[in-house]
């Protein structure tokens, strides 16, 4: 029999386990799993109600979804669980939760259960923005020099903002944590009994560097004198994300059928783990994730600092390189939510005449427009805007409507949006003298709609190759578990030889190029306008929901 490595993929609403054969990332078999309490956002379980922008899960999803996968996993394709010489294991980030000593989350105390700081925290929890805002503040007041890794300015949707604002309102909860832990860090914790932090998380979303550590105890004391002690609750030993973390414990065994002592990868994020399954382990190649969010990930020789960016961190996609990471809030979701809330009826009876769900039939009616015949610019900052501003505040954008547009100009004006705000990403990474050369489309998107590449190449003017596996964040962890399960040397290694490219490859349109161009500029003038002070309309408007 060959060997073979276990990817678990955690994402916003689904759990999935993909088998890989090392020899050459054959994917021989997935299963995936909704979490049974999907994304928290308006009420708790027991009904009790949530505010604005908040955004949380049950860890209990985790465990079930973990005990149902692997199991059939194994099951589907055939494999014995000592076949199995590895697992990895990724996560949507920053997904915070608060847990005892032991690892027991807080949220599984019946004193607990109507708490909602005591549940974990989803990656898009923006509701501790203002705690981000003094953070940021405080730092340019006091020129600490770790600010400038994340762009000087600091999102919601990291650990610290989220952990303050558990303290500022919930103080019991912040004293009776003895760890605030990422959900993945959390799940490799459940498997092998070894408690360990990922770099990519703890450099990334927790403000840790290997030559520094932790940002000061007078910094977060001067946030809030409770704060001073607050690393003490990140206390883990760091290891770069994807290297040997532990191996699967009794317990563990009983819960997913897997071998006792099967090696497993330390966490890693979800975007960051696709780099090695679309075969990019060196500089000058940019991944861009195109899935509910979007994220961009290159990699580089030096910490070189991009103003606005996520971050940068050591060891923080491959071993042995600087990570640097930009992003965007929205990307499918902002799709979704149009084709949820803005499609008339006979738009919908339409697609069902044709056999085709409501996103490819806009699609089809889109394709059909040429770039700038609907006379619409949008800005893509339904859900915030990661990249290069930083700002959860802002809020979406549609200008040039008139009586006369329709739904598929929107819905095309949309795309184009997001595909801008790429554009605005990339060059941020050039004019820092961060090498782009190549860029690689991966997630469900980039497979699914030609048309949405394409004007993602028309717009950016280069071309674009496209990841070959649907599910390459699970790929990404299962080479990286043939690393840790001693099947290559290295991670540059065990991606040659089981990452993949399509044979897909978006050429730029001369034409198309050329009245994207003139778009840009349009939407450039809009993004500076609204988004570096030239109003403040959006954040007013938030103030009277």
């Amino acid at each position: 029999m060959g060997k073979y490595t276990l990817g678990l993929d955690f994402g916003t609403l689904s759990g999935r386990a993909l088998l890989v054969d090392t020899e050459n990332g054959r994917e021989v078999a997935t299963v995936a799993m909704d979490y049974p309490h999907g994304v928290m956002d308006r009420a708790l379980p027991d009904g009790t109600p949530l505010g604005a922008d908040w955004a949380l899960q049950h860890p209990g999803d985790y465990i079930q979804v973990l005990g149902y996968i692997v199991p059939e996993v194994l099951r589907k394709a055939g494999i014995l669980p000592e076949d199995v010489v590895g697992v990895g294991v990724d996560f949507t980030t920053c997904t915070l939760l608060p847990v005892k000593a032991d690892g027991t989350p807080l949220c599984f105390l019946p004193r607990y259960a109507s708490e909602p700081h005591a549940y974990v925290k989803l990656w898009k929890h923006h509701a501790a923005q203002k705690h981000a805002t003094r953070m940021t503040n405080l730092a340019a007041e006091r020129e600490e020099r770790f600010a400038a890794r994340y762009g000087g300015r600091f999102s919601s949707e990291w650990a610290f903002p989220k952990v303050w604002q558990t303290l500022a309102e919930s103080p019991e909860v912040y004293r009776d944590a003895a760890y605030f832990l990422e959900a993945g860090d959390w799940l490799v914790w459940q498997l092998t009994g070894v408690q360990v932090r990922n770099a990519a998380m703890a450099g990334y979303k927790a403000f840790w560097s290997p030559s520094d550590g932790y940002p000061s105890r007078d910094f977060f004391a001067a946030l809030a004198p409770e704060l001073a002690d607050v690393t003490e609750k990140f206390a883990a030993p760091v290891i770069p994300s994807g290297t040997l973390a532990g191996y699967v414990t009794d317990a563990a065994s009983s819960l997913t059928g897997l071998r006792t002592g099967t090696a497993v990868a330390a966490a890693h994020m979800d975007a960051h783990v696709t780099l090695p399954a679309v075969k990019i382990t060196e500089p000058g190649k940019l991944c861009e994730i195109m899935g509910t969010s979007g994220c961009h990930i290159t990699l580089d020789e030096h910490e070189t600092i991009v103003p606005g960016f996520c971050g940068v961190a050591a060891d923080g996609a491959v071993p042995g390189y600087y990570a640097l990471e930009a992003g965007q809030c929205c990307v499918g979701d902002h799709f979704a939510w149009f084709a949820e809330n803005c499609v008339p009826e006979k738009y919908e009876i339409a697609a069902r005449e044709r056999g085709l769900n409501i996103h490819a039939y806009l699609t089809e009616l889109a394709e059909k427009l040429a770039p700038g015949e609907s006379g619409l610019v949008a800005l893509d900052w339904w859900n915030g805007n990661r990249s290069v501003l930083v700002d959860a505040e802002l809020t979406g954008l549609i200008v040039g409507m008139t009586l006369r547009t329709k739904p598929e100009e929107i819905y095309r004006a949309l795309i184009e949006a997001t595909a801008y705000g790429t554009r605005v990403i990339v060059e941020a990474f050039r004019d820092a003298g961060v090498r782009v050369d190549t860029l690689i489309a991966a997630g469900g998107i980039a497979q699914k709609n030609p048309m949405v590449m394409q004007i993602y190449a028309d717009v950016l003017g280069m071309p674009i190759r496209v990841g070959a596996s649907q599910q390459a964040c699970a790929l990404g962890s299962a080479i990286f578990a043939a690393v840790c399960g001693g099947v290559y040397k290295n991670v540059g290694e065990a991606a040659e030889r089981m990452g993949a490219l399509s044979d897909l490859c978006y050429t730029p349109d001369a034409e198309a190029m050329g009245k994207y161009e003139k778009l840009f500029r349009e939407y450039k003038e809009l993004h500076d306008y609204f988004g570096r002070g030239g109003s403040d309309v959006m954040r007013r408007l938030r103030t009277n929901r």
